[in-house]
């Protein structure tokens, strides 16, 4: 955000000191809001941060044209609204220096100690790395600012502040910087302080992001609230007598407040409603806070007695609190001129939660139990985005999965234990089984929603008992990825099939490594762990397996690791240039050999190999089209053999032309299966002439070349099939090498 750039030399640190500056208001505006809850001595050690980080940004300017430390302390001063403790507002303060400024994480280790050093090192970018792209300098951003806050949650709520602070003030930013910086916090930023139940914060993001991202429809609606506002103050506050009045005549002390929605959520029920912004009645709630639990259902029932209730509009956050603690009776009730009126019901307790969310651990010191069980979600969500984080093989990806687990509308579900369970709207039987535990998700064949059996793939809805049957050779369907929604469950399938990867991808780089290795006349066996070491130390990656993984998807070229392996740094030799042995292709290497589906090549075919960065072996036969221009590339391609004892079934491709007569499908069928064949999938289209016959697509499974004589041999004794042929033609576009 600073306008001046600062070289990094040494900055004589000493805190103690005020230096001269323009920023005595900030100084005392600071102060005030301390006042009001620090003691004198956690004061004074926030006070020596605002002087250090006031020295450390002297000179430097905001956008706006603003002394840069007025930033820093309006963090501190939205921290302060929360009591966040000393420390918080220390690394507020300091929050930029390191960043932005030669001021180093030990210097204020040395300074404030090591938890506060650790705080500013969390909020801090990490702009000193460079990234292949901003996607990935923003997600790698993520990932380590999450990882700072499943340590410590102040991490967060600094960085919630920070961003705030600068939603607030972006008028000085091009158009295209705002709505860049908007986007990104309606969907990370909102979202988190929505987790964690920071309602305001959360709310104030919103709107802003709403402004900047639409600033035509924000002032349309702004104007239309305020119009509306003066139009329905009577209404309003007729309702909030009658509900006092109610309330007290049944005694119950209560607070009664109304409430003004926020923007951003008119806008968004005008979305999803598909109206006008005159068909949205209920822009305006009310709020009842009472002294404890029990009071909340008593006064539900007194206000149902003053207004009658709209049906399937009652939710109880109180039995079944929402993942970020939140607790409220909501209710919705027809109240006068036939206006919908939304009632939340609250304790004094549940309203102090929903207001502070997990900043409530600070700002009330007690050991509420409600504070108790929001800090134990907190927690519990953290460790699953640990769990996440830890499977995800890049920042992009977690990035991807962490946004999927930002959903806030959620279902609630019911073990075979009777334990509740939330999960994501939209979850199915995948999602909750990966909830439960990894095992499960990966050995899960089966479920019962309700007691009945139902597909994996059903969607879970409020109140559900589902049973998840596993079995202990089962393993992840890659057609789950098309519908699970969470987070977790992605990411463990995702890991599933990518360690089986790695791990047939080692064994097949192991393979042409020690083909290469032959060519150059070396015995691998011969080869050393020191020269391994040395190696993976020049690759700079972890382990000899991962440079095999990679020989085996085709992102290093086996001759050129074999050549390093011997150290061979002369030219090669007309005898080190003889071709590369031959590969034997067994048909149950799994994903490291992949066969090519332009033209199914099947044992007794002429085969090539080709090199296919990313996806490892990639077999076509010889006369394949799609391989053509690259036949002439030596680099692209190594020779392969089909293994004699192949056991397994290969798809192949056939093309029939057949009359068009009753009954022909089922005769093909049925010769198909007398043939030992299995059909995977059959299409068909009309011939040109008069209809009098079809072509029929068949993807069929067979053994090998003699099978598919024997087969085709078969199809040529109907009496209906005119010609039939073997179809090979150009790849698919995911299935080119």
């Amino acid at each position: 955000m600073a306008s001046t750039s600062l070289e990094r030399k040494p900055l004589a640190v000493n805190p103690d000191t005020p230096p001269l500056l323009p920023a005595d208001s900030e100084e005392s505006l600071l102060s005030v809001r301390l006042k009001s809850y620090l003691k004198q001595e956690d004061i004074d050690q926030v006070m020596r941060a605002y002087r250090l980080s006031a020295l450390a940004h002297e000179g430097q300017v905001r956008k706006s044209g603003e002394p840069y430390i007025t930033h820093p302390v309006s963090v501190a001063c939205i921290l302060a609204e929360l009591h966040l403790d000393a420390q918080a507002l220390m690394a507020a303060l300091l929050h930029d220096v390191v960043e932005d400024t030669p001021v180093t994480k030990q210097q204020i280790s040395e300074q404030f100690g090591k938890t506060v050093a650790d705080l500013v090192d969390g909020v801090s970018k990490l702009d000193k790395i460079e990234f292949q792209t901003a996607t990935h300098a923003q997600a790698e951003n993520f990932r380590k600012m999450l990882l700072a806050m499943s340590q410590d949650v102040r991490v967060i709520l600094i960085k919630l502040a920070d961003r705030l602070h600068n939603m607030r003030t972006m008028d000085a930013m091009t158009p295209e910087k705002q709505r860049l910086i908007a986007r990104e916090t309606l969907d990370i930023y909102a979202p988190i302080a929505n987790r964690l139940g920071l309602n305001r914060i959360y709310q104030e993001l919103e709107d802003l992001s709403f402004r900047y991202l639409y600033p035509m429809r924000y002032r349309v609606l702004s104007r239309s609230v305020k119009a509306a506002r003066g139009n329905r103050k009577e209404v309003v506050g007729k309702i909030l007598e009658e509900i006092r009045r109610q309330l007290a005549q049944a005694h119950i002390e209560a607070e009664v407040q109304g409430r003004e929605k926020h923007l951003y959520s008119i806008y968004r029920k005008m979305l999803e409603k598909v109206g006008t912004f005159s068909q949205v009645f209920d822009i305006y709630g009310f709020r009842v806070i009472v002294k404890d639990t029990p009071t909340c259902y008593l006064a539900l029932g007194a206000l149902h007695a003053l207004y009658k209730p709209i049906p399937g509009k009652f939710k109880d956050y109180i039995a079944i609190p929402k993942a970020n603690g939140y607790q409220s009776l909501h209710t919705t009730l027809f109240g006068p001129f036939g206006t919908p009126i939304e009632i939340q019901i609250r304790s004094r307790a549940m309203h102090n939660i929903a207001e502070a969310g997990v900043a409530a651990h600070w700002l009330y010191k007690t050991s509420d139990a409600d504070i108790s069980r929001l800090q134990q979600q907190t927690h519990q969500w953290l460790q699953r985005l640990l769990e996440i984080q830890s499977e995800s093989s890049d920042s992009v990806e977690f990035l991807e999965h962490f946004k999927v687990d930002l959903f806030p509308d959620e279902v609630y579900v019911f073990t075979p234990k009777g334990e509740i369970m939330a999960l994501p709207k939209g979850a199915t039987a995948v999602d909750f089984a990966y909830a439960v535990h990894t095992d499960i998700g990966n050995r899960c064949v089966a479920v019962k929603i309700n007691h009945e059996l139902a597909p994996l793939r059903s969607e879970l809805h409020n109140g559900d008992h589902v049973e998840i049957i596993t079995a202990a050779h089962a393993k992840p369907n890659p057609m789950w990825l098309n519908y699970v929604v969470t987070g977790k469950a992605r990411s463990n399938i995702r890991h599933f099939f990518k360690t089986i990867q790695s791990e047939e991808s080692a064994q097949l780089g192991e393979r042409m490594l020690n083909q290469a290795l032959r060519a150059l006349h070396a015995d691998p066996a011969t080869i050393d762990a020191s020269r391994w070491d040395k190696l993976v130390r020049d690759y700079r990656v972890k382990s000899k397996q991962e440079i095999l993984t990679e020989i085996g998807l085709g992102k290093r070229l086996s001759v050129v690791v074999a050549r390093q392996l011997l150290a061979l740094s002369e030219p090669a030799t007309e005898k080190s240039k003889r071709p590369l042995g031959t590969i034997t292709i067994r048909g149950t290497e799994g994903m490291a050999v992949q066969f090519a589906n332009c033209c199914r090549p099947i044992p007794g075919d002429p085969i090539l190999g080709f090199i296919n960065k990313g996806k490892g072996l990639v077999i076509h036969t010889h006369d394949c089209p799609a391989i053509a221009k690259f036949r002439h590339d030596p680099d692209k391609w190594l020779d392969v053999e089909w293994d004699p004892e192949t056991r397994r079934l290969f798809k192949v491709n056939l093309r029939l032309t057949v009359a068009n007569q009753r009954g022909v499908l089922a005769k093909v069928a049925a010769a198909i299966a007398n043939a030992g064949s299995n059909i995977n999938n059959v299409s068909m289209e009309e011939s040109t002439d008069e209809n009098a016959y079809i072509s029929m697509h068949f993807t069929v499974q067979v053994e090998n070349r003699v099978h598919l004589a024997r087969l085709m041999r078969g199809l040529r004794k109907i009496p209906q099939v005119v010609r039939i042929s073997r179809s090979k033609g150009l790849a698919p576009e995911n299935d080119k090498v």
